[in-house]
């Protein structure tokens, strides 16, 4: 867990993420859209992986990708960001933490 915690709390957008999951692809795809450079791990690739996939099932992330914090906030998984987005919050959210200069 303090692996995690360290994790989300030193970029602006971190995303946790599987590359066999579609929708993982598309919060990714969206982040980048907007022209976020989100800091993304790759759960199957990085040391630790089902480690750190078990810490963010201990937040209460299920599904467990994608994941999504800001600001060292817990934001949710794909439709939690979808939900934001749609309702116009995601852009200001990316702008306050400084991800988003538009």
């Amino acid at each position: 867990m303090e692996k995690l915690q360290k994790m989300i709390s030193e970029k602006s957008v971190v995303i946790f993420s599987k590359n066999s999951c579609c929708m993982s692809h598309t919060i990714k795809t969206l982040f980048l859209d907007l022209g976020v450079n989100p800091t993304i791990y790759e759960l199957e690739e990085i040391n630790r992986g089902k480690e750190i996939e078990h810490a963010l099932a201990q937040l209460g992330c299920s599904p467990t990708v994608p994941v999504v914090f800001i600001g060292g906030q817990l934001v949710g998984g794909a439709n939690q960001v979808m939900s934001l987005h749609l309702n116009r919050s995601l852009i200001p959210m990316l702008k306050r933490v400084g991800a988003l200069w538009l």
